[in-house]
C-alpha cells in the first residue's frame, strides 16, 4: 500500500498531532549540537602564552637587580619577530656568569621547564588545553582529541543506523540517549588526558544515533510538500545551540562544567521514554518493516489525534483498517533489511556513493575556507560567528530554492560554487586583494554548508525506509571522514595543507559529473521497499520538446497494462456505434434491452437482419 495516497490521507496527513510531535523531533538536535560544537571550546588555545619563567635558568637575582615585567620576561623569554614572546622556549644563562652582567652574554636556549602562562582565553577560563597543558610537545594530542570524537561519530552513523533499521527509529533514539547522557557524566568527572578521548568516542557515537533517528522519524513523519521545511528548521535549532555555546562557556568558566551544561538537555530527552505520544514509533517504517499489528496500533493512535475517525466498529468495509487487513495475510512476519544487501542493488548503491561523496566534499573542503578566514583575523569570535551566519544563510537559501528548483539542480550549483571558489583561492590567493580573499572564502564557505546539508536533505529522500538508517548512516559516515581531514592537517602541522586543498577542489569539480546521474525527489512520495529504490532514475538533462511542424510519421504511446474503467467505455460505445451503422452491406440490429454482456459473464446471442 502505498503511505502517501492511501494511508497518509486517511491518518489527517500533516495534521495536529504530526505537528506537535515535530516540534518534539527539533529538540534532539538541539542536544545534539550544543554536544558537538562545545569541543571548540574543549580544545581551544589561548591566543597568547608562553613559558613560565625558570629562575633556576636565570643568573643570580642579586645581578639582576629591580627589573620590570616587561624587562624580566626579554630577559627570560627569546623574542620571535611577527609573534611575540615564543611559546616553547626558555633562555638558559651560564651558571659562573661574572658581576658585571651584560644582557649581551651567550645563553642557550632550552624547551619550557615549569609549565606554561596562558593569557586570557576566548570562552573558557580553564579548558584541556590549560589543565593539561597540551601545547608545544603535547600539541599533537589536541587534533588526536578530534579525530577520537570524530571516530566515534563515524562508527555510531554506521552502527546505529543500522539499529534503526532493526529496532525502530523510538528505540534506537531512546537508547542513544540513555547511553549518550551516561558517558557525558562520565566525561565530566574524568580527570586524564588519555580517558577523557576514550569517553569523548564512546559519546560521539552514541550522539550519532541521537540525531540520526530523530533526523529519520521526522522526515517519515511528513508529507512531501513540508518535508524541506522540516529539515531546514532542524538545522536553525543548531545554529540557535552554537550561537549560545560562547555564552554558556563565559558562564561556566571551567570545562567540567561546560560538560555537565551540555550533557543536561540529553539527560531531559529521557522523559521521551515515559512520554511515548510525543516521539512515536514511525507507522511508515513498521509498514514497510510488514508489522501489521503494530503498524495498525500506532495508525488508530495518529488518526484520533489527528482527529480522523478510523475504526473497525464504525465502518467495517471501508476503513483503512480493513483495506490493510485484506491486502496482508494474517500470518504474515516481520521482514527486516540492512544495509548488505545493497550488494545486490545498482541505484540506490550509486546514489549512497554519490551522495556519501559529496557530503565528504562539503565537511572535508569547509577547512581550507575557515583557513583564510583565520588569517584574515586572527580573533577567535570573527571566525566562529561568521561560520555561524553562513552556516544560517544557508538553510535559508535551501528553504527557498529547493522546492522551486529541485534538490538535484541546486546540489549542483552548490557543488560549482564550491569548486569554483576553491579553485580561485587556490589559484589567485597571492595576487587577490585580502578583502577578495574573505568574500570568496565567505562564499565557498556557504556554498560548502549548503552542499553538506542538502546531500543529508537528499539522500533521506532517496534511499528506501527499510534500509534508510543505514544507507544514511553510511552518507553521514562519509562526512564525518571530511571532518576529521582537517584535523589531520593540524596533526602534521598543517604540512599538507596545500595537497589537502587541491585534492578536495579535485574532487569538487568531480562531484559536478557525479550529481548528473541521481535521481529528482522533489515532491515525489519516499520510497519504502528495496525495489522502490531501484524505480528511481535520474531525469533526462533537458527537457525535450516535439516540433508540432514536423510531427514524427509513427509516434507510439506508451502501453499501460493498469485497467481503465473509462478507456472501456469508451471501446463499449464506440463498438455499438460501428455496429448499429446503415452504411454497411447488411444491417446488424441490437435490442436495446439486451446488455453486451450478460450477468453470468457470457455474451448473448446476436440477431441479424437482412437487409
Amino acid at each position: 500500500m502505498e503511505f502517501e495516497t492511501k494511508i497518509f490521507p486517511q491518518i489527517g496527513g500533516y495534521g495536529r498531532y504530526n505537528r506537535i510531535i515535530t516540534l518534539f523531533s527539533w529538540f534532539p538536535n538541539f542536544a545534539v549540537s550544543l554536544n558537538l560544537f562545545s569541543d571548540v571550546f574543549f580544545t581551544l588555545i589561548p591566543e597568547s602564552y608562553h613559558c613560565k619563567p625558570d629562575l633556576a635558568l636565570l643568573p643570580p637575582s642579586s645581578l639582576l637587580g629591580n627589573l620590570s615585567r616587561q624587562a624580566y620576561l626579554n630577559l627570560t623569554i627569546p623574542w620571535q619577530k611577527g609573534s611575540g614572546f615564543s611559546h616553547c622556549e626558555l633562555y638558559k644563562y651560564p651558571v659562573n656568569i661574572s658581576s658585571n652582567y651584560t644582557e649581551n652574554v651567550p645563553r642557550d636556549v632550552v624547551p619550557c621547564t615549569r609549565g606554561w602562562e596562558y593569557g586570557k582565553p576566548a570562552g573558557l577560563q580553564n579548558n584541556l588545553v590549560t589543565e593539561w597543558d597540551l601545547v608545544c610537545a603535547d600539541y599533537w594530542k589536541i587534533p588526536l582529541q578530534h579525530i577520537c570524537f570524530m571516530t566515534g561519530w563515524t562508527l555510531g552513523y554506521i552502527l546505529l543506523g543500522t539499529l534503526c533499521d532493526w529496532l525502530g527509529r523510538r528505540c534506537a533514539l531512546l537508547l542513544s540517549v540513555v547511553f549518550s547522557g551516561l558517558l557525558g557524566i562520565m566525561a565530566c568527572l574524568s580527570n586524564s588526558p588519555s580517558a577523557f578521548p576514550f569517553l569523548r568516542l564512546c559519546q560521539g557515537s552514541t550522539l550519532a544515533g541521537v540525531f540520526l533517528s530523530s533526523y529519520i522519524a521526522r522526515l517519515e513523519w511528513c508529507d512531501p510538500p513540508h518535508r524541506l521545511m522540516v529539515s531546514m528548521v532542524s538545522g536553525f535549532f543548531a545554529v540557535f545551540a552554537e550561537l549560545l555555546l560562547p555564552g554558556l562557556a563565559v558562564l561556566c568558566r571551567d570545562w567540567p562544567v561546560l560538560q555537565a551544561v551540555t550533557t543536561l538537555p540529553l539527560l531531559l530527552l529521557l522523559s521521551y521514554w515515559c512520554c511515548a505520544s510525543v516521539f512515536p514509533e514511525s507507522p511508515r517504517w513498521l509498514m514497510a518493516t510488514s508489522q501489521i499489528h503494530q503498524a495498525k496500533k500506532c495508525l488508530q493512535s495518529f488518526s484520533a489525534r489527528n482527529g480522523m475517525c478510523v475504526s473497525d466498529e464504525l465502518f467495517p468495509a471501508e476503513t483503512l483498517l480493513s483495506e490493510i487487513d485484506e491486502v496482508f495475510p494474517e500470518d504474515i512476519q516481520p521482514e527486516y533489511h540492512h544495509v548488505v544487501e545493497l550488494r545486490h542493488t545498482r541505484v540506490i548503491w550509486k546514489n549512497c556513493l554519490i551522495l556519501g561523496f559529496t557530503l565528504f566534499i562539503g565537511t572535508g573542503i569547509q577547512y581550507c575556507f575557515t583557513r583564510n578566514l583565520h588569517i584574515y583575523s586572527p580573533h577567535f569570535y570573527f571566525s566562529y560567528f561568521l561560520r555561524v551566519l553562513t552556516g544560517a544563510l544557508a538553510c535559508i537559501f535551501l528553504c527557498v530554492s529547493v522546492d522551486r528548483f529541485g534538490r538535484r539542480g541546486m546540489l549542483l550549483l552548490a557543488a560549482i560554487v564550491t569548486g569554483l571558489s576553491s579553485l580561485l583561492l587556490l589559484a589567485l590567493t597571492q595576487y587577490l586583494h585580502g578583502g577578495l580573499v574573505l568574500v570568496l572564502s565567505v562564499v565557498g564557505l556557504l556554498s560548502s554548508q549548503a552542499l553538506a546539508m542538502l546531500s543529508v536533505f537528499f539522500g533521506s529522500e532517496v534511499m528506501p525506509t527499510v534500509v534508510r538508517g543505514g544507507t544514511l548512516g553510511l552518507i553521514m559516515a562519509a562526512g564525518c571522514v571530511g571532518m576529521a581531514a582537517s584535523s589531520l592537517m593540524e596533526l602534521q602541522n598543517n604540512g599538507g595543507y596545500f595537497l589537502h586543498h587541491v585534492i578536495f577542489a579535485s574532487f569538487a569539480v568531480l562531484s559536478v559529473l557525479c550529481i548528473m546521474l541521481l535521481p529528482e525527489s522533489k515532491h515525489k512520495p519516499l520510497p519504502d521497499s528495496l525495489k522502490d529504490g531501484e524505480r528511481q532514475r535520474r531525469p533526462p538533462l533537458f527537457l525535450s520538446r516535439i516540433n508540432r511542424d514536423n510531427p514524427p510519421l509513427l509516434r507510439t504511446q506508451p502501453h499501460s497494462s493498469e485497467y481503465n474503467r473509462d478507456n472501456y467505455s469508451r471501446l463499449v460505445s464506440a463498438t455499438k456505434k460501428m455496429l448499429t451503422k446503415d452504411t454497411l452491406p447488411y444491417k446488424i440490429s441490437i435490442s436495446p434491452q439486451a446488455p453486451l454482456l450478460s450477468s453470468n459473464g457470457t455474451a448473448p446471442d446476436a440477431h441479424e437482419d437482412s437487409s
